[in-house]
């Protein structure tokens, strides 16, 4: 089975993305799969089901989104492997811009969108600057000086990845990142796999549940970081 990892921002565009992509591949007769991690809620396993792709939703509820991925994908890996999927998709969406969805050998895509702003590509992680692939979407809306000004700052943060831009709505460029996909290894397990950057380090005392503002409550495995004083 072929495992892809799909990582972005919060609408930007993963979801339909990916149906398109599988659209492209279902032409082939591949049975696909979406992993879809979230934090709170989701509606997208919704459109999934309606395409006919069998998806598992994983809420990560007030754990922290990036530990609960890390903590499943193996369970979800083995999953598809037993149920003879040609092909599985993790999709997470990296709410804090610290995302680190992306795996050592394993095909990592990430979506960012062109409205997001010109200096985006900066401020997102290691969800962008470790990717394989990076799409940008939305590219219709703008004009063709701010697509080259953005492909330009993606490239700034990311210069060994692959730039696809694709239309969510019409499929156009979908083809092209189909291809890629054909080519990502077959795994079974990820079993002993490494990630290809570290999670967020810190344990402290709000993470178990401390609700108290104030220097006495703030205590943890990580020492707190100050703001600089001008």
């Amino acid at each position: 089975m072929k495992f892809v990892t799909f990582s972005g921002p919060p609408s930007s565009g993963k979801t339909s993305v990916i149906l398109k992509v599988i659209e492209c591949l279902k032409s082939e007769q591949r049975k696909c799969g979406v992993v879809k991690f979230d934090c709170l809620t989701t509606y997208d396993d919704l459109l999934y089901k309606k395409a006919g792709i069998e998806v598992m939703v994983g809420l990560s509820g007030n754990l922290c989104p990036d530990h609960f991925y890390i903590s499943n994908i193996d369970d979800c890996v083995k999953y598809g492997t037993e149920n003879g999927f040609d092909l599985l998709i993790s999709e997470s969406a990296g709410l804090c811009n610290r995302c680190s969805p992306h795996i050592k050998g394993i095909l990592a895509v990430c979506v960012i969108d062109s409205l997001s702003g010109i200096n985006t590509p900066k401020k997102i992680g290691p969800m962008l600057k470790y990717a394989d692939i990076i799409v940008i979407t939305k590219g219709d809306i703008v004009s063709q000086a701010e697509r080259e000004v953005f492909s330009f700052m993606v490239k700034e943060a990311n210069s060994k990845a692959e730039i696809v831009y694709i239309n969510g709505l019409t499929g156009q460029g979908a083809y092209e990142l189909s291809l890629s996909i054909k080519k990502a290894k077959s795994i079974e397990s990820l079993e002993g796999e490494k990630l290809r950057f570290t999670m967020p380090s810190a344990l402290c005392s709000y993470c178990l549940g401390e609700t108290i503002i104030g220097e006495d409550y703030q205590t943890g495995n990580t020492k707190k970081n100050k703001f600089p004083r001008n």
